[in-house]
């Protein structure tokens, strides 16, 4: 594609603003993407050590792949198998360079091919200068790089590139893509907020039961933190995006906040000094109480989702793992007692504590009570005796709604002999 068409696309995304507390409208199908090109580098991971972002499907069982804190190794390019129906994912943060291949099996599922996640924080520094910076803009290209080497070597049948946060706000954010196509053959998307709503909602889908009558649920971000109000009536459709009621998206998020309020050394003055920041933006959002939505708050069938570095960190924490098991924490249930202790027990800590903690490490030491802040701030907002935690995010997202656009569950359903043709 043309340079000024992409600048025209990126920018036509970046400016598009909806109405934020309103009815999203519905999603809009993916768009295939070409094979991209690049060269090999080594392999790392980002998630805190121990951290394996590799799996079969969500809330299936692990599928193996390469834990954090393996030694580096190149990309296998010409050795990967042939495997039908391929789909990628990528999700370039302020924080995080995150990809997913995967293939889809059953319904609704997906098994992972191979994956790739690393910490870049492409937004360090942005809220004071409204730039990336060259040294933040370098560490995302190597990661791009790993990337762009796997997808590659797979025939990929469809594939979403995107971008967040960073990209939007930065002055030289599409300045960066183009820097980015160049040097990895990757063209990347820069999404709309509302768009990256949706997506954190879809990617979360599977984790809500049949007896939920109305969610809350928010996507933690480095930059920014969605948040989306569901309603889910006895005609549930396939797509958990569709009954969103109410959504919006916060200008904040753990690097933002962390740079603001300082994340090495932070004192209960400070804690509260970051929950009335984001409070004092939840005000701003137009949306009534539940109950006046026709939405129930009663413990049996309302709870929260978190999707987050920040709740899968107090998840680890609150089950004291020896090492991060995304097993473990994917799906779990905290209360609400959980949660205030965990995060009390995290404020009582200092920094090197902090990044002694396996769940949580160095790359996250100086973060992980920003995310709490804003963690708190939405539970005074919506008080919830539960929250399930979700370790997956707008790469799932990504991986469902192409492969339901592409119809590939009904072509593998059975149907009834004689019975009704299915929708």
């Amino acid at each position: 594609m043309p340079a000024d068409k992409a600048g025209k696309r990126r920018r036509k995304s970046r400016n598009k603003r909806s109405l934020q507390g309103r009815p999203l409208v519905p999603g809009k199908a993916a768009v295939p993407a070409g094979r991209p090109s690049g060269s090999g580098a080594a392999a790392s991971a980002g998630r805190p050590s121990g951290h394996p972002d590799a799996r079969v499907v969500p809330n299936g069982a692990p599928s193996g792949g390469s834990a954090a804190g393996e030694a580096p190794s190149r990309p296998a390019v010409a050795a990967a198998p042939h495997i039908p129906d391929l789909y990628a994912a990528l999700d370039l943060g302020t924080n995080n360079c995150r990809l997913l291949i995967a293939q889809p099996t059953k319904p609704g599922q997906f098994r992972v091919v191979d994956a790739f996640s690393r910490i870049v924080r492409l937004g360090e520094g942005l809220a004071a200068s409204g730039r990336l910076s060259p040294e933040a803009m370098d560490r995302a290209v190597e990661a791009l790089r790993i990337c762009a080497a796997k997808l590659a070597g797979r025939e990929i049948r469809r594939m979403r590139l995107i971008a967040t946060e960073a990209c939007r706000a930065a002055a030289n954010g599409e300045e960066f893509l183009r820097r980015v196509v160049e040097e990895t053959g990757l063209d990347l998307e820069i999404i709309d907020r509302e768009t990256e709503a949706r997506l954190a909602v879809s990617g979360c889908s599977s984790l809500v039961g049949r007896e939920t009558r109305s969610v809350v649920l928010f996507d933690i971000g480095g930059g920014s933190s969605e948040i989306a109000v569901i309603r889910i009536a006895d005609n549930r459709s396939s797509r958990l995006a569709n009954h969103i009621t109410h959504w919006t998206s916060l200008p904040v998020g753990v690097v933002t906040l962390s740079e603001r309020h300082g994340g090495r050394d932070v004192s209960p003055a400070i804690f509260e000094a970051m929950i009335d920041e984001v409070a004092a933006m939840l005000d701003r959002f137009d949306c009534p109480p539940l109950a006046d939505l026709g939405l129930s708050d009663a413990a049996e069938d309302f709870h929260l989702i978190g999707t987050s570095g920040t709740v899968t960190t107090l998840a680890g924490v609150h089950l004291d793992l020896p090492r991060y098991d995304r097993r473990r924490v994917d799906g779990l249930w905290l209360s609400d007692d959980e949660v205030t202790a965990m995060q009390a027990k995290l404020l009582s800590w200092d920094y090197s504590s902090r990044a002694a903690n396996a769940c949580i490490g160095p790359d996250r030491a100086d973060l992980v009570l920003a995310g709490c802040a804003i963690l708190e701030a939405i539970r005074r907002r919506w008080p919830s005796n539960r929250m399930r935690v979700a370790d997956r995010g707008l790469r799932e997202g990504l991986l469902t709604d192409m492969m339901a656009d592409d119809g590939v569950w009904r072509r593998h359903r059975p149907r009834r002999p004689n019975g009704p043709r299915e929708r």
